[in-house]
């Protein structure tokens, strides 16, 4: 599975956890598209809700509204370089990837874009 996916996953599964997790189809090929498909519909998930409760129940101060380590620290996702680097080829990052600030900022905007793409429901700041 996709980075995007493993995280629209978490957000589906924290937000609907009676419901089992969809099944997923591996990818033989990279998506054509700028935005990448998500693995379940977020259609009435409010993913800013999600991600505060877990953001209240973490031990840790992570702010996920600004960082995209903090957001996949609380869906527990490898925040690693390297992994945000495949999130970032994931989502058409034609950057510099050395310059992991710049990426950052990017990736963390792309997520929020993709996830209201997706029908994830997000504050109007977050996805602008």
């Amino acid at each position: 599975m996709s980075i995007f996916g493993d995280i629209v996953g978490k957000i589906f599964h924290k937000a609907k956890p009676a419901e089992p997790a969809p099944a997923v189809e591996p990818d033989p090929a990279p998506a054509p598209a700028v935005v990448a498909a998500a693995p379940a519909p977020l259609t009435d998930i409010d993913v800013a809700a999600v991600m505060d409760q877990l953001a209240d129940e973490s031990s840790q101060t992570l702010n996920w509204r600004v960082s995209i380590v903090d957001m996949m620290k609380l869906l527990q996702v490898d925040s690693s370089l390297d992994h945000r680097k495949q999130l970032a080829t994931e989502l058409k990052y034609d950057g510099d990837m050395n310059d992991s600030a710049s990426m950052n900022i990017w990736l963390h905007k792309q997520l929020m874009q993709a996830l209201a793409a997706n029908g994830g429901k997000l504050p109007a700041d977050l996805i602008g």
